[in-house]
């Protein structure tokens, strides 16, 4: 991908803290566009990382790079660039920013803009607004979406803060943001005012979560359940991926990648996955994802949080990450393993192996669409409650390219049905129909896959939401009996006029069930 230089922007030189995969890869895209970039890290092998680049030429940006030590002369190396100083944040969630924050604080003037770039809980990054309002300086929560490759080629992104401040580095961004293969729009939008653009990334982040998941599963029910090879399932994504529901997605574009790369005697530029014996890359992968055990990584954890603290329910997306947390700690979970002795996964047993698979795909796009539902309904509640007037639809375009859960056809679909007040995607009778017609699919594949002791905790989550968002008749009936009993939790009678439905708060009606 190549960046078209437009005189659109009024800056000349842009500050990035941090020098890791992310920061090296936007300094690459910044000079690219022009500017000049001054980079700073904590670590001092990470600059020495970034000069060692630039001196080689691997630099073609028109703009130079120059790496800081000393973070004062960082600062100092912005003064004088433009009408005010521009900084982006690529660091660890949580105390660092605070810590940087605290070191240039004495060198911040008023007007001075910082983008926030990590994956911040939206709280901090409102006291950090809060913070730097009083010095004059607008702190901008800025979701940065796909990874250190989309950070070089244009990420999806979603400020949120000061208007003012975005409006003024809107141009800029719109340059570096990926740009919509349709329409060739760029993949970024004013979110809102406060933390809502670092809460749209976190909600991104659960919904990835959910799709992971599930690809996850599916490939283990193609392979383990099945017993097909990995080229074998590499077609099928690919397949998947070219037309109908599931077509151009993200995840099962990479995984026709993964699934097709194979090792070599010299391996990768590091000499990862080197092999006189050939072999998949895939089959050196264990089975541990540690960046939740380990808090390197807080926005699923706080996705899961805040749906319970909106009251929104979002399965999909809890038992994706409770998955993740139990193969993190893989020591712990070998040591149950042998406690427990419960199955290993078996082959599926279908009559029709082609039948199976085009129900499996139709599985898929629904675990899909229901996390991008219960993603939405989330964003739409805090939105409600916190007074963002985050629009939808901008979050659907701006989850067009660049970013980890891109999935046209399931843009194509919500995108133009999205309004401001909605708050339940499944009112809409377009989504409601999709999830009802691949109900029975999604409810075949849970079955099947579920006797061959199969894992499946997101398609499993799936079809229960569906069947409890949309019950009439729910256990909770002899739930909330016995909360009255216990209690004295107060019900509503069914049929009432008034009580049933009714409102969301307590009900009238206790029955002494045992006297107290």
């Amino acid at each position: 991908m190549s960046f078209c230089i437009m005189p659109s922007h009024s800056f000349k030189r842009i500050g990035i803290v941090g020098a890791g995969n992310m920061g090296s890869m936007m300094s690459f895209a910044f000079t690219e566009l022009g500017l000049d970039v001054s980079i700073w890290d904590v670590k001092r092998e990470n600059v020495d990382g970034i000069k060692k680049w630039y001196d080689e030429g691997k630099f073609s940006g028109k703009g130079k790079v120059e790496g800081f030590y000393e973070i004062d002369k960082f600062t100092k190396s912005l003064e004088g660039q433009g009408e005010r100083k521009l900084f982006i944040f690529s660091i660890t969630h949580g105390d660092p920013a605070d810590s940087v924050l605290d070191m240039i604080q004495n060198d911040l003037k008023k007007g001075d803009i910082i983008l926030d770039g990590g994956n911040e809980n939206y709280r901090r990054t409102e006291q950090r607004q809060k913070r730097c309002k009083e010095l004059g300086v607008s702190w901008i929560g800025m979701g940065v979406s796909g990874g250190y490759q989309s950070a070089r080629h244009g990420p999806s992104l979603s400020p949120g803060g000061d208007p003012e401040a975005i409006e003024l580095v809107l141009p800029l961004l719109e340059q570096y943001a990926a740009k919509d293969e349709k329409t060739g729009k760029p993949c970024v939008t004013n979110v809102g005012p406060a933390g809502s653009g670092h809460f749209v990334k976190m909600v991104h982040n659960g919904i990835e979560g959910g799709m992971l998941s599930t690809t996850a599963e599916a490939w283990a029910l193609l392979h383990w359940g099945l017993g097909l090879n990995y080229q074998e399932i590499s077609d099928i994504f690919e397949e998947w991926n070219t037309k109908g529901e599931l077509r151009v997605n993200f995840l099962l574009d990479i995984g026709v990648q993964i699934l097709r790369t194979k090792k070599t005697p010299q391996g990768d530029y590091q000499g990862e996955g080197a092999s006189q014996n050939g072999g998949y890359v895939l089959d050196d992968v264990l089975d541990k994802v540690v960046q939740d055990d380990d808090d390197t990584e807080g926005t699923p954890y706080w996705s899961v949080m805040e749906t319970a603290n909106r009251h929104v329910a979002g399965p999909t997306l809890a038992t994706a990450h409770y998955m993740r947390i139990a193969s993190g700690n893989r020591a712990e979970r070998l040591e149950v393993a042998k406690k427990l002795r419960i199955p290993g996964p078996k082959a599926i047993e279908t009559k029709d192996r082609k039948d199976f698979i085009e129900k499996l795909r139709r599985a898929v796009y629904c675990s899909f669409l229901a996390s991008f539902c219960q993603g939405l309904e989330l964003i739409a509640r805090a939105s409600k409650d916190e007074g963002w007037n985050v629009d939808l639809s901008k979050c659907i375009q701006i989850w067009r390219g660049g970013c980890i859960i891109q999935s046209e056809a399931i843009a194509d679909l919500l995108q133009p049905l999205l309004r401001p007040d909605l708050t339940n995607m499944k009112f809409l009778d377009e989504i409601a129909s999709e999830l009802h017609k691949h109900f029975d699919a999604l409810k075949e594949v849970v079955l099947a896959a579920t006797v061959a002791d199969q894992y499946i905790p997101a398609l499993s989550a799936t079809l229960e939401y569906l069947k409890y968002e949309g019950g009439t008749m729910l256990p909770t009936k002899f739930m909330e009996a016995q909360m009255d009993l216990f209690g004295a939790h107060a019900y509503y009678k069914p049929g009432v006029p008034g009580e049933d439905p009714g409102p969301v708060k307590k009900g009238p009606h206790h029955y002494e069930w045992r006297p107290a």
